[in-house]
Formats: C-alpha cells, sequence, structure tokens
C-alpha cells in the first residue's frame, strides 16, 4: 500500500463498500452527438463488469473486432456505469435491437460522424453512499466537506491503478532498473505506466507535506526541514490556497490546456486560489517538461529514465456539483460531485476520511 499524505486531519469513520447499489458513476461527454454519421453512439449502462468486459459482450454480439468498439475510459468494476461507446452503425443498429444482457442496458442510441476515443470526456459525475455515520461524524463530514468545495482534493492515482494488491508498480520498478525482463509489450507498459503513477503519487505527497510545514511554521523553518536554499519558499505561506506553489512549478490552465511556466508566483497563487489555473506534477518519461529553479530540486527525487513517453498531470483538482443528503434512519451519508476526466472518487473519499483506506 502506499502511504500518502492528506490535507485535512479531521479522522472520520465510515463505511463504503463500492458496489452497484452504493457507487453510481455517470460519464459526461466531451461534445454533441450529431444524429449523423457512419458510427453508432451508446449510451450503456453496466453493472459489477469492467468496461472491457462490457466492450468483448457487445462486440461478440455484433460478431465484430472488439478494436472496433471506441471507447472513452475504463469505468469502476463495482459500480453501476453508465458510458458512451462507439461502433460501426452498418448491421450492428438493427443487430442491437435485441441485445439482452444482465448486466448491461443500452440505455440510447445516436448517429455520429466519428469514433469515440480514448479521452472524449469532460468528466464524471459520482453518486456515493457512505454507510454507518453516526452522530456528530455527520457535522465532521459536512465540515470537511465544506473545505472540499473551497480548496479541491489532490490528484492521486487511486488504488485500482496498481493492481489487486497495490504494488504492480514495483513491477514497473524493477523494468526500470532492468532486474526484470518482460516479452509482452502490453503488460510492459501497463507495469511502467503504474510505476510512473506510483512516483506521481509520492511526488504529491511530499508538496503536500511541505505545504503542512508551511502552514504550522515558518518558510525558513520549513526550507531547513526540507533542506532548501535560504529564501526559496519566500511567499509561499501567505498564498491563499491550502497547496503552496514554488517558483519554478509548471501550471496547466484549468479544466483543460497547456502548460505554462510559473512567472509571478503572488499572480499565479491567487488565479489557482481561483482555480483558473492548477500546478502540475510530472509523470516521469520521455518527451516531457520537467520544472525549474526550487520545484526542480523537489521533483527530481521522484524523476526516473523511464521508456515511456511522460506527462504533466493536474496535481490538484476542484470538486463540484456537490450535493449531499442524510438519512438519520438508516446512518447514511449521500454523496454526489462532480470531476474532472483522469480523476479518482477515492481522493474526495480519502480527504473526508483523513487519510487512505489501510488494507
Amino acid at each position: 500500500m502506499q502511504n500518502l499524505l492528506y490535507p485535512v486531519k479531521v479522522k472520520n469513520n465510515f463505511i463504503f463498500n463500492p458496489s452497484s447499489r452504493d457507487f453510481i458513476v455517470d460519464e459526461i461527454p466531451l461534445y454533441e452527438f450529431t444524429g449523423e454519421g457512419e458510427h453508432l453512439i451508446l449510451h450503456v449502462r453496466k453493472k459489477d463488469m469492467t468496461t472491457w468486459e462490457m466492450v468483448s459482450a457487445i462486440a461478440k454480439y455484433c460478431k465484430i473486432k472488439q478494436r472496433d468498439i471506441g471507447y472513452a475510459g475504463l469505468k469502476d468494476k463495482h459500480a453501476m456505469t453508465m458510458q458512451y461507446i462507439s461502433l460501426p452503425a452498418k448491421n450492428n443498429e438493427e443487430i442491437l435491437k435485441t441485445f439482452n444482457h444482465e448486466k448491461i442496458k443500452i440505455l440510447n442510441t445516436f448517429r455520429h460522424n466519428n469514433k469515440i476515443r480514448i479521452g472524449h470526456l469532460k468528466g464524471n459525475h459520482f453518486k456515493v453512499r457512505l454507510k454507518k455515520v453516526l452522530g456528530v461524524q455527520k457535522d465532521k463530514l459536512n465540515s470537511v466537506l465544506k473545505w472540499v468545495k473551497t480548496n479541491g482534493v489532490p490528484n492521486y492515482f487511486g488504488n485500482q491503478r496498481f493492481g489487486n494488491h497495490g504494488d504492480n508498480w514495483k513491477d514497473g520498478q524493477k523494468i526500470v532498473e532492468g532486474t526484470l525482463k518482460m516479452r509482452d509489450k502490453k503488460k510492459r507498459t501497463f507495469l511502467l505506466n503504474a510505476y510512473q503513477s506510483h512516483l506521481f503519487n509520492q511526488w504529491l505527497s511530499k508538496r503536500i507535506e511541505l505545504s503542512m510545514l508551511l502552514e504550522a511554521f515558518s518558510e525558513a523553518e520549513a526550507e531547513r526541514v526540507f533542506d532548501l536554499p535560504e529564501g526559496s519558499l519566500k511567499g509561499t505561506k501567505e498564498q491563499p490556497h491550502f497547496f503552496k506553489i514554488l517558483e519554478g512549478d509548471l501550471m496547466m490552465h484549468y479544466p483543460f490546456g497547456r502548460v505554462f511556466e510559473l512567472e509571478d508566483l503572488k499572480e499565479e497563487a491567487k488565479r489557482f486560489s481561483e482555480f483558473d489555473i492548477a500546478p502540475s506534477g510530472l509523470l516521469a518519461g520521455k518527451r516531457v517538461s520537467r520544472t525549474t529553479k526550487v520545484s526542480k530540486l523537489i521533483e527530481k527525487e521522484y524523476d526516473q529514465e523511464i521508456a515511456e513517453n511522460g506527462a504533466r498531470r493536474y496535481a490538484w483538482i476542484k470538486v463540484t456539483e456537490i450535493k449531499k443528503n442524510y438519512v438519520e434512519e438508516k446512518a447514511h451519508y449521500e454523496l454526489e460531485f462532480t470531476l474532472p476526466k483522469g480523476c479518482y472518487a477515492t481522493n474526495v473519499l480519502d480527504v473526508l476520511r483523513g487519510g487512505g483506506v489501510q488494507e
């Protein structure tokens, strides 16, 4: 398991069992479908199965190759999820009229002029039911949720990124170090991606540690603890947001947009607090920009030569469309929220809990 830091120190006890009854995910498409074209878009609801299993079942029924089916992202297995997939309209529109599956329901169909590809979504809307929320827990959850609404949450990769035991990144590390040979190209890429994600999470946890230090101590004291040059944290403590940005950080326009170098610390910190922009973290690899100055001194500890393309990922995300409802007689706390694409609902739950789940 990864030992990660979370920004709120309040501890909350509740039970969350990911299941199709207590966890609902609704994909938000990137664009409206045109209503014409050679591609058939299916709005599909599945439960207790992976996106790959759902795609496989539909491909088999239509007698087409799985690669002919396009989807924007992978959805949780232990949930009820709604998402959009595309396939060639020819013949399949008619064939699917008789499609019947106990775990899959086609909610609607549209025509469109291109295939849905990975990343073709705005985000996801989540509905979550937390159980055994007793007495004062409800008020504590309300208080932390208020903090989340203002500040957002760290954009950690969730545990499901790291396999059933949460440690497949170790094999990725062994591939990088040359102690593990992997002929299966697809599996090799998967394990290297997991290692990239692990390094990102560790970097983000370290930056949260620095932000917590700056809440409690002076800039000079934080510099000494982190062994940073004198004066390198000047102007960080006064920043309005909990997560402190540093000289040399690479920022990204939010919630979509290009990467750019931080120029004016005070001005960019203000823009970040308004979620006009957000800091980015490194997914180590080829063809990716690195940070400079004091930011680099921390980032370089989590940078490796990895034979996969790297990227920049939002370090911090905004949580929108938050709704809550407390069902007193059942001690259920029902929660709804929306996150940008590629972000994990577990981040919101872990902040509410005051830490990740220890298995």
